[in-house]
């Protein structure tokens, strides 16, 4: 390794097949990128292996690394196979039922009211327990607490073995006393419980979603808290350092990065925690205020950090008492890393389209940042954290097919995992998946990872022929139908996030990644109706790429009801002020210096008797009338954009401001992406059949190597691209064209386009 030590920052993404690594060398600029099998028994093998595996591409050690950031799916997976264990709740007496009452909204309209079954509840009622005491939405106590009241209920679970909590009393967004006076009485009387509070989880009203969220941080807490100790005593192990207590991480690390663009595409290519937010690591790339000048004692621990559902990193330390702002981490972070790409590509517009082993991911990202939400949710529960705007389709490389009792072809959502794998795979899987059908009709090679993982075409066409027999077709068509249901999955989760939120699908340009994310990014053009698709430099590894891209991001929030004809412009300064020192402290205490620290203001506000809000930002300064008529009038424009109308003219509908925020941002120091030499490229390196549509058959296709092609190449289909962790099939009648920074323009082909399986002016046959 060349440069300085410690100045090597590492991105590992665990997907349900693969584990996704890349390292980037902030005194040189080099790239790294790699993947490894995904060990779903235990994930943190898999992590340790690709981090084993990058520093020897490297040539580097423990002692490099400057910090490794990590995307894990742990706290999703848990909630969405139901995972929770045995877990209690403790409310506010009078209030036992509120879990069970929830939203009077019923799942696709109210026309499902008579077929909809209520799902049982994540706390079921013999485990609810409620406290005295009550307090009012302005925080005033009302009645005092009931510490008695509160004993018995410790008391209570302790006796039963139930070692998880949620609480969650009324009105404590406002006034956190009692949740406080709760937590101690439960660490007094029942030490061995693991619990949250949600004044420190989130300090919004609205009590069901508030529970909710609370609960399901507390179900995840003992296993992200297990999973991250585990990895943290493996990099301690890796680095000869003796292993921490409480999963210590060394938080106040240096940065948590900013890499460059992709090089070759080979592995070896180069080129006390706040009570309603969370912190995250020290960033700054190579300044004054990175990590470059920390000690050697400080360096002996590996700094480790954890991605964020709101597109920001955290601290693994953190993470342990707030496991669910990482729900959703890992498709946060290739949203975030495919934003990065396409603006520099000169895309402020895009969708991204994040295909991996077991699902399809796709968010929308407007002039370079995702959209974030707070009205999300992880399977069937809701949650108010703020998070990348994401929907996910169970549509990925390891989708399984299989036929409906109406003897239709389905795909997905079950998926074949890493284990055992598609049937190509040779490792014991019996149902054809995605990745089979491509196999059979050779838009894949017969192996991944240039070679690293071989595959076997005779087990999936065996697979296919069992299954084409039973649905009447041939083995082709079966194949073919497999790749065209998996591609109308695909588009559906792009609809779902355009044309029912009332975005044109045109407007956009559709960014495709992940391991399969670009195997059917033709097909999407033509069901989509879009002008293209733009295919970074190794895709497949985008998602970890991301994670070396993020700011530090620090979410705090107050609720603070009011009309805004009788706004207190002081109360408002008064808590904006409050949220900002404390997200100030936050990243003060994480190493960032003044000049890298953000802090943006958001309001939700809405017409009087609406029930949800719309976020606009607030400006700096102080509120006066004027900012806040600013804050309004902006309102206005969003509820416009949004719905078609507003009531800006109309004195009788009223403006309401409900939530007050901020967040901290801890900004990095990007380094330029890589770009390319201009010129042809030396890329062909032989031709197969390939079959790319239903009833076409198979034809010749050039195999181009991605790593040779140049700036400025076109390479026209029937054509098949490959690099280490991906492949991009070229349709006949569409063209790739590597721009500057190498990445693919895939659209359909015109007129002067280069001839058919070309790069740039040469004829197919002329070799390349």
């Amino acid at each position: 390794m060349t440069g300085a030590r410690g100045q090597l920052r590492i991105g590992i993404d665990t997907g349900g097949t693969f584990t996704d690594v890349v390292a980037y060398n902030e005194a040189t600029g080099e790239l790294t990128v790699t993947k490894t099998p995904t060990t779903p028994a235990d994930p943190s093998l898999g992590f340790i292996a690709g981090l084993t595996k990058v520093l020897g591409l490297v040539g580097a050690d423990a002692a490099d690394v400057a910090a490794v950031s990590h995307g894990t799916t742990i706290a999703t997976n848990r909630l969405l196979e139901g995972k929770i264990g045995r877990l209690g709740f403790i409310t506010t007496e009078g209030f036992e039922f509120l879990l069970e009452i929830a939203r009077q909204s019923v799942p696709d309209g109210y026309g499902n009211s008579y077929f909809w079954v209520k799902p049982d509840r994540i706390v079921p009622a013999h485990l609810v327990k409620t406290v005295g005491g009550r307090l009012d939405h302005n925080g005033a106590e009302l009645r005092p607490f009931d510490e008695d009241g509160a004993r018995a209920v410790a008391r209570w679970f302790r006796d039963r073995g139930i070692d998880t909590l949620g609480v969650c009393f009324l009105h404590s967004y406002a006034n956190p006393d009692h949740e406080k006076r709760m937590a101690a009485v439960l660490a007094a009387e029942h030490p061995l419980a693991s619990f949250s509070l949600s004044s420190e989880v989130l300090r919004e009203y609205r009590e069901y979603e508030r529970s909710m969220t609370t609960l399901l941080d507390a179900a995840v807490k003992p296993a992200v808290a297990g999973y991250l100790r585990s990895i943290t005593e493996r990099l301690n192990r890796l680095a000869g350092a003796e292993a921490g207590t409480d999963g210590g991480t060394g938080s106040g690390g240096p940065d948590t990065g900013a890499g460059g663009d992709t090089g070759s595409g080979r592995p070896d290519s180069g080129s006390g925690r706040p009570d309603t937010g969370s912190s995250g690591p020290d960033t700054g790339s190579s300044g004054p205020d990175s990590g470059s000048d920390l000690n050697a004692a400080a360096r002996r621990r590996v700094p480790f950090y954890v991605m964020k559902s709101n597109g920001g990193v955290l601290s693994a330390d953190e993470v342990i008492h707030q496991p669910i702002t990482t729900v959703l981490s890992g498709p946060a972070a290739g949203a975030l890393g495919a934003a990065l790409i396409a603006s520099e590509a000169g895309f402020g517009r895009v969708l991204t389209c994040d295909g991996g082993g077991t699902s399809t991911d796709v968010a929308v990202v407007a002039d370079g940042e995702p959209a974030l939400t707070t009205e999300g949710r992880v399977g069937a529960y809701p949650s108010m954290i703020p998070m990348v705007d994401v929907v996910t389709v169970g549509a990925g490389g390891g989708s399984i097919a299989w036929v409906s009792p109406e003897g239709a072809l389905k795909v997905g959502p079950r998926s074949a995992g890493a284990d055992p794998g598609p049937m190509c795979y040779a490792r014991g899987g019996t149902e054809v998946t995605v990745t089979d059908a491509h196999l059979m009709l050779g838009r894949i090679p017969p192996h991944l990872l240039g070679g690293e993982v071989p595959l076997d075409p005779a087990a999936a066409r065996d697979g296919l022929r069992a299954l084409a027999g039973r649905l009447g077709l041939s083995e082709e068509n079966c194949a073919t139908g497999i790749l065209e249901v998996s591609a109308w999955n695909q588009a559906n989760a792009v609809r779902q996030i355009t044309v029912k939120r009332g975005l044109d699908v045109r407007d956009f340009t559709l960014v495709t990644f992940g391991g399969s994310g670009s195997l059917l990014a033709c097909s999407l053009i033509d069901i989509l109706g879009m002008a293209g698709v733009l295919v970074p430099p190794n895709p497949g590894n985008v998602s970890a790429f991301g994670l070396l891209t993020v700011d530090v991001r620090i979410d705090y929030v107050r609720t603070a009801v009011g009309r805004h004809d009788a706004l207190d412009h002081g109360a408002v300064d008064a808590i904006f002020t409050g949220l900002a020192e404390q997200a100030k402290a936050a990243l003060v205490s994480q190493g960032f210096a003044e000049h890298r620290r953000r802090l943006v203001r958001t309001a939700d506000l809405r017409y009087y008797g609406q029930a949800f809000e719309v976020r606009v930002p607030v400006p700096d300064g102080q509120v006066d009338a004027a900012l806040a008529g600013a804050v309004a009038g902006a309102f206005h424009d969003a509820h416009r954009a949004l719905y078609g109308y507003d009531f800006r003219d109309d004195s009788r509908q009223q403006v309401e401001w409900v939530n007050l925020r901020v967040t901290g941002v801890g900004e990095i120091q990007r380094p330029a992406l890589p770009v390319l030499d201009w010129g042809t490229g030396r890329a062909r390196t032989g031709s197969r059949e390939v079959c790319f549509s239903r009833g076409a058959g198979f034809v010749a296709a050039g195999i181009f190597a991605r790593p040779g092609l140049a700036a400025g190449d076109v390479v026209t289909g029937p054509a098949i691209i490959e690099e280490y962790g991906a492949t991009v099939p070229v349709h006949p009648g569409f063209a790739a064209r590597v721009d500057r920074l190498g990445n693919l323009h895939l659209a359909r082909s015109g007129p002067g386009r280069p001839a058919t399986g070309a790069v740039s002016e040469v004829p197919f046959d002329t070799g390349r």
